[in-house]
């Protein structure tokens, strides 16, 4: 389910940097035979990963109640999980899957590419995306719903106009679509730079999610982990215990509320 974000600290000082939060990276879900990105699960494997997650007392939810949760001191038991791109096959294959187990998600999608496909990409098949109704579909099953640009371009070769119109116009319109606030971005390819970071912040975002942002990590940069078919059980425990060890602490990521 998600929540409200607020940012605001009301004029307390500003947290230590607070180990990064967990948040699993998904896009498609259904066949993965042609799948040159990798970029798919089977709903099998997927009702698989969800099932380990429960079995050591972890439950799914989108990022903004992730966040929200770290904000109160709370949230141990909880990971993000993330769907990128807004694939039609995120409400036939994996809502059905997500509310078996009780858990929530938050659902990056592109405004301008209702009921297209992914041609951005230059391999694999063509999937179709999901249209305006499926949007409002998964909001109105608790599904987050956050911006991944307007169409799918590589904000850090963007011009100023670009730039403006896949990060502010896009949260304008799902908020429109949704009747509700628009508190999360995901950069697309997962680039992104100061410039970047800059324009989702004064865009009035809440936080962002990149896969690896380095120096630039932090409430509107936060890092994910890529989540495949290979990842198995014991793939899982691996990247799971490795991933704080690996990232950098995220300041400020528990004053977002």
């Amino acid at each position: 389910m998600s929540v409200p974000v607020d940012v605001r600290r009301r004029g307390r000082p500003a947290p230590a940097p607070g180990p990064v939060p967990w948040v699993a990276m998904y896009h498609s879900v259904g066949d993965p035979t042609d799948d040159p990105y990798r970029v798919t699960v089977t709903p099998d494997r997927l009702d698989a990963q969800l099932r380990w997650l429960r079995r050591r007392g972890l439950r799914g939810v989108g990022v903004a109640e992730l966040l929200a949760a770290r904000a109160r001191g709370e949230g141990g038991d909880l990971v993000g999980l993330t769907f990128d791109d807004g694939y039609a096959d995120f409400v036939t294959d994996a809502l059905p899957l997500l509310d078996r187990h009780g858990f929530g998600a938050t659902l990056f999608v592109l405004p301008g590419r209702l009921g297209g496909d992914n041609a951005w990409d230059p391999l694999g098949p063509r999937k179709p995306l999901l249209t305006a109704d499926g949007v409002r579909h998964a909001a109105a099953h608790g599904v987050e719903i956050g911006s991944h640009g307007l169409t799918h371009v590589d904000l850090t070769k963007a011009d100023d106009a670009t730039l403006r119109a896949e990060v502010s116009e896009s949260r304008a319109l799902l908020a429109e679509l949704t009747g509700a606030p628009v508190a999360g971005f995901c950069y697309p390819y997962g680039t992104l730079d100061r410039r970047a970071v800059d324009a989702v912040r004064a865009a009035g975002y809440a936080y962002a999610c990149a896969i690896d942002p380095g120096p630039l990590t932090g409430p509107h940069a936060l890092p994910r982990l890529h989540v495949g078919q290979r990842d198995t059980a014991v793939r899982l425990l691996l990247k799971y215990k490795l991933h704080r060890l690996r990232r950098r602490p995220v300041a400020g990521a528990e004053a977002v509320r």
